[in-house]
């Protein structure tokens, strides 16, 4: 566990969405060990975010004000079997979690081994 990705989460994720983003954080320390938890970016204007690498990143927490959106990269090349990934750009897909009731670790768990599956070709 990054101390700078537990800084994050007490400063910039909702007390009511922590629980959503500790989960997660637990799920993919059990099914992608190998992938490395950090912090990516930081500007003026734009705080920092978790992210998840091998080679390269391959998820990032973006927590909002209506939950927490887990950012795909390459989420375009993801299949989608349980319908959850969102977006119409390029490359990423995000899955949006509201509450704690609709964390699928089942669905997160199987995007994570393809996400990984990837960046590892």
């Amino acid at each position: 566990m990054d101390k700078a990705v537990d800084a994050f989460i007490e400063d910039k994720v909702q007390p009511e969405h922590r629980p959503i983003v500790e989960a997660f954080r637990a799920l993919i320390r059990k099914v992608a060990p190998d992938v490395k938890e950090g912090m990516r970016g930081g500007t003026e204007a734009y705080y920092g975010v978790p992210v998840y690498r091998l080679k390269r990143d391959i998820i990032a927490i973006s927590p909002n004000k209506k939950g927490v959106n887990f950012a795909f990269s390459k989420g375009v090349l993801i299949e989608d079997k349980y319908g959850l990934l969102q977006g119409l750009g390029k490359v990423n897909r995000n899955v949006l979690v509201r509450k704690m009731d609709e964390f699928n670790p089942e669905a997160l768990a199987y995007y994570i081994g393809q996400a990984v599956k990837i960046d590892m070709a």
